[in-house]
Order: C-alpha cells, then sequence, then structure tokens
C-alpha cells in the first residue's frame, strides 16, 4: 500500500521537540520586538526564568507554555513546533484558568476573540482582588450568576444579561452562588470593542 510523504518523515524525540522549544520562543519573542522585562510582565514569570528556558536550561513545563501561547496569540502547537497531522478540522481544547475552565470558540491570533467560560460554585475563593490588564471585554450569563466587581460597582448578573468594560478598569469576576455559571466570552486585547450596529426600534 503506497503511503503520502508525511508517513515518511523521520518522527522527532522527546528530546528533539523539548530541544528546540527555547529557540522557537527567542525567535518569535525577537520576531515581535517584545524584551524579557516586558515579557515577564505580562505572563508573570521571571525574567530569569524566561531567559533560561529560551537558553534551553529550563524545561518548558505546560505552567510555563500556557501563558507566553496566551501573550504571543498564538496555539501551543505553535511554541513546541507540533508536527500536522493533515487533519484540516480546528481542535481547540478546554484550559483551566484561576479555577474557571476556559474554552476557545476561535483560534484568531488577533482581534477580539470568542471563549465559553465555566465558573464552578464559590469561585474564585477568598477576598476579590481587582486587576486590570490591556483590553475590553465582553460578557453574557448564558447560565447561573455572576458577580462582576468594577472599579466601585457590585454587579450581580443573571441569564441573558451582558455587560461590556475597558479592562484598564479595575475588576474581578467570579461565582459566589453554588451552581456552575456559564458565561460567553467576548475579549479584544488592544481593546478593540463589538460595535452595534443596529438597536431594536421603540
Amino acid at each position: 500500500m503506497a503511503h503520502g510523504h508525511q508517513d515518511r518523515l523521520p518522527a522527532r524525540t522527546t528530546a528533539e521537540v523539548v530541544g528546540g522549544v527555547g529557540p522557537r520562543l527567542r525567535a518569535l519573542r525577537q520576531r515581535r520586538d517584545v524584551t524579557l522585562a516586558a515579557l515577564a510582565t505580562e505572563t508573570g514569570i521571571s525574567v530569569s526564568t524566561l531567559s533560561r528556558l529560551e537558553a534551553g536550561q529550563r524545561k518548558p513545563t505546560l505552567e510555563l507554555l500556557l501563558p507566553l501561547a496566551r501573550a504571543y496569540q498564538v496555539p501551543l502547537d505553535d511554541l513546541v513546533g507540533a508536527p500536522q497531522t493533515g487533519d484540516p478540522r480546528v481542535h481547540l481544547q478546554p484550559e483551566m484558568h484561576g479555577g474557571r475552565v476556559v474554552v476557545p470558540l476561535t483560534r484568531r491570533t488577533g482581534g477580539v476573540r470568542s471563549f465559553k467560560q465555566l465558573f464552578p460554585a464559590h469561585s474564585p475563593g477568598g477576598e476579590p482582588d481587582l486587576r486590570t490588564h490591556e483590553g475590553y471585554e465582553w460578557l453574557y450569563v448564558l447560565s447561573g450568576r455572576l458577580r462582576l466587581l468594577l472599579g466601585e460597582r457590585d454587579l450581580d448578573l443573571g441569564p441573558g444579561e451582558v455587560v461590556e468594560f475597558d479592562t484598564h478598569t479595575p475588576h474581578w469576576i467570579g461565582n459566589v452562588t453554588d451552581q456552575v455559571t456559564e458565561v460567553l466570552c467576548l475579549y479584544g486585547p488592544q481593546g478593540e470593542r463589538a460595535h452595534v450596529r443596529s438597536r431594536p426600534a421603540g
């Protein structure tokens, strides 16, 4: 039986894949003209760890690669140089972020991106910690209830309610109920907004 060209390609060892991550990360950062200090601020990973990761002196764990994939807005496969499988379908995998399950709904590398988020009951725990970051966010509650602290405002959002805000405003999002809350989220990393073209008459 004849095999396709891809089947004849030599398989790379795990060591070869891991060894190629550092140079790939350095090249990606340099192409985007991002300093290690700026990347450390965005990802929360120290400059020394990032430097060692790029030099191949630090093992590229999932905990390090996920924040970098988000910062560069590229699929995780691009960071590790995963081979193409020949399957044209987009496989978007759920991720864990601060106790939430985040399911990407698009595979765009820029502009407004969409996600579905699942907030477990009573999450995140502890005292609300208001934060700011680059971007603009639009949230639509599908089910359950969501608490949003936005600047001086304390909002209790239920199914069908929508909120949009500039993420430079200090904010905290959590679920303080005993049921899972489902949320649809649009996020513009550079402040892009979802523009309403028309409104119902009346």
